[in-house]
């Protein structure tokens, strides 16, 4: 009996290890909040500079997110977490939903998915992690989900 239990339990840790081991490598890490209470990987969104700002804006009879590219340049900055600053600056509410620019991504590949409402703003941390690691490419696509014939953009992480 008592080797019995030593082989299970040592089965146990194997299944353990195995499951951990398992996750490591997903993405997930991506956090939205407000300035004074979010926070990414541990540090707060107060102290990390905003890397880009994207508004949900309306020109003329179309409702975009507006700028339609955004660009951050990896060769140049440290590994901090990308924040993102995100504002819906129409009178209607406006969904933001951005994923990498691939049909056949893995579930583990970075989705941001919120809801705003008129006037508001949220904060994304992204680790650099869920950036480089969790897909192939390098250019991630944003757009409203809740009007998908809203004019959507591109955020491009340079440097690679």
């Amino acid at each position: 009996m008592g080797k019995m239990l030593l082989s299970v339990f040592f089965g146990l840790v194997v299944l353990v290890a195995g499951v951990s081991i398992s996750f490591a490598h997903h993405a997930g890490g991506v956090e939205v909040g407000d300035l004074d209470t979010g926070s990414v990987v541990g540090q707060p969104f107060k102290e990390l500079p905003v890397d880009a700002e994207i508004f949900a804006m309306e020109l003329g009879s179309a409702k975009v997110w507006y700028p339609p590219v955004t660009i951050v340049d990896f060769k140049s900055r440290t590994g901090r977490p990308v924040v993102l600053k995100v504002t819906n600056n129409t009178s209607a509410e406006h969904g933001f939903f951005m994923t990498a620019d691939s049909e056949f991504a893995a579930p583990s590949v970075l989705k941001v998915k919120i809801v705003l409402k008129p006037g508001e703003t949220k904060y994304i941390g992204i680790p650099t992690s869920d950036l480089f690691y969790a897909t192939t490419g390098s250019t991630f696509v944003y757009n409203c989900h809740l009007h998908p014939g809203h004019l959507g953009g591109k955020f491009v992480a340079l440097g690679r």
